[in-house]
């Protein structure tokens, strides 16, 4: 699928219209172009894929460069998310084996804990 759509840049019609609309349409499609280009398996989707990064390099490289920057600091953002993700899930599997080890329930806090149960 990602072969045929970037094949329509083949034709002058639409290579016409998405370069007097690039303002709009590289921000959009400028993440996929980049993933395509650096992670997709398929090495014709890797070379159509960095033709099209090229039209739009050579059309307007100030554009292109704008995308590429925002692209580099959306990558670096959801980069540190998922560390910290990682860092809390260590810190909650630390916290379960501490709870486990000494017999203490996990999911109740200390005060509900510390209370006598009636009933």
């Amino acid at each position: 699928v990602a072969e045929r759509a970037l094949f329509l840049w083949n034709n002058d019609h639409i290579e016409n219209l998405i370069k007097q609309n690039r303002k709009v349409i590289l921000p959009i499609i400028f993440p996929a172009l980049e993933r395509n280009a650096r992670k997709h398996w398929n090495q014709a989707v890797q070379s159509l894929t960095l033709n099209v990064r090229k039209i739009f390099s050579d059309i307007d490289p100030e554009l292109f460069e704008e995308c590429l920057l925002k692209f580099q600091e959306d990558e670096a953002k959801e980069e540190e998310i998922k560390m910290k993700r990682e860092a809390t899930w260590k810190r909650l599997e630390e916290i379960a084996a501490m709870k486990a080890a000494s017999n203490e329930p996990v999911l109740i806090s200390p005060k509900t804990a510390t209370r006598p149960r009636t009933g």
